[in-house]
């Protein structure tokens, strides 16, 4: 039969027994349109599915190279970060050490000074009573020489007057008062 004879008759509504007719051409299309379905995925497999999956694989890989390498970085960093600690402890006991050491130095230093300056005290205290000992020779050399020049002069009083000793005595008096007691007395 016609398709259109076909289509008549159904249409007709003569013998709609049958809607879905099993026949051999529509079992040779279905068993040919599987086939293509399936050599279409086959070839949509090799040449799509198949770099997707690879492509996903190398990128799967490559996440997990990367977890790994972040996990060793984390470890590192980790480890860095103990040895730092570890640097800054010591610095604080480096700190510590310097600080101790700098005191040290200070009160050596703070010794050596203050010995110097007992000695270089020590040094003009030695000068000033030398040079206090010096001016009580020059003073007694200055009172010798007038006690020598206050006697010429006594002498020569005494010689050109040629005198009793009580013109003596009154001329050693008054010469003594003239050179003042305190010439005496130091």
């Amino acid at each position: 039969m016609n398709t259109i004879e076909n289509m008549n008759f159904m249409l007709s509504g003569n013998d709609i027994s049958r809607l879905f007719d099993l026949d051999f051409q529509l079992l040779h299309d279905s068993v040919l349109t599987l086939i293509a379905v399936f050599v279409l995925f086959l070839a949509g497999s090799f040449f799509f599915f198949n770099p997707a999956r690879k492509f996903l694989e190398k990128r799967k890989e490559g996440i997990a190279n990367d977890i790994l390498a972040a996990k060793e970085d984390k470890e590192e960093a980790a480890r860095l970060k103990e040895e730092y600690e570890a640097k800054l402890s010591g610095v604080d006991a480096q700190v510590q050490e310097i600080l101790a050491d700098a005191r040290q130095k200070a009160l050596a230093n703070e010794n050596r000074i203050i010995g110097e300056a007992r000695e270089e005290a020590g040094r003009i205290v030695e000068r000033a009573n030398h040079e206090a000992e010096l001016e009580k020779q020059k003073v007694a050399d200055e009172v010798k020489q007038e006690v020598i020049n206050v006697a010429a002069a006594m002498a020569g009083k005494i010689v050109s007057a040629n005198m009793d000793d009580a013109t003596q005595e009154r001329l050693l008096n008054d010469t003594l008062k003239e050179m003042g007691e305190s010439t005496w007395l130091s």
